[in-house]
């Protein structure tokens, strides 16, 4: 079988393991035979794109040995050096780096989905519970620096007020600018100007 063949790679990781074909096969809830007949009959011919998933996270390896598409190199992102308050307030001790001595990785195809180059987009955690439901703790958000256009229609905005980095819905009216909270709790802000780090445009949320 030829060495570069994804079923020629699986027995090898199947050997290199000690592992058998019956409980890999157990653990993809198929039949006890699934991946036996899938390396020695060719049965079937390409392996289901959520099982060579799970094969190849089980072995770290990436999917393109198993047959897949090359798993993309993360993009690292410039990590804000606090965190988004949605809740009293996170005190900010110094400016966001940009030095880029602190990343966080993201999948570049969601940077470009987002329009966003690497250059233009900060990430940080939110803490507290004054944008539930929408934001809640412990929430990884994708910041957009170069929209910080707060118009009538509110959008969810990092700002910074009174030492304080804040995740909150922004708007303006007239002079007036509202920072409101979706947890009717809080209440709202009204300021005549804003010191606005950019514009949320995704976040991520751990299942607990």
């Amino acid at each position: 079988m030829d060495a570069s063949d994804p079923r020629a790679r699986l027995a090898a990781l199947v050997a290199q393991h000690g592992v058998g074909y019956a409980a890999l096969s157990r653990m993809l809830r198929r039949n006890d035979a699934y991946l036996q007949q899938y390396v020695r009959r060719g049965t079937p011919r390409v392996l289901a794109e959520r099982d060579r998933a799970l094969l190849a996270a089980y072995f770290r390896v990436d999917q393109s040995e198993l047959g897949g598409p090359p798993t993309p190199r993360m993009t690292a992102i410039r990590r804000l050096s606090v965190e988004a308050s949605a809740g009293p307030g996170a005190m900010v001790d110094g400016a966001e780096s940009r030095d880029g001595a602190r990343t966080m990785l993201l999948d570049p195809r969601l940077l470009t989905d987002l329009r966003l180059s690497p250059s233009d987009a900060g990430m940080l955690t939110a803490r507290g519970d004054s944008m539930l439901p929408t934001i809640a703790d412990g929430d990884t958000l994708v910041v957009d620096e170069r929209d910080q256009r707060v118009g009538a229609r509110p959008a969810i905005f990092v700002l910074r007020h009174d030492g304080v980095l804040l995740v909150k819905r922004v708007s303006r009216r007239d002079a007036a600018i509202t920072v409101a909270s979706d947890n009717p709790a809080y209440p709202d802000i009204v300021l005549q100007q804003a010191d606005i780090v950019g514009r949320v445009v995704w976040l991520s949320r751990a299942l607990r």
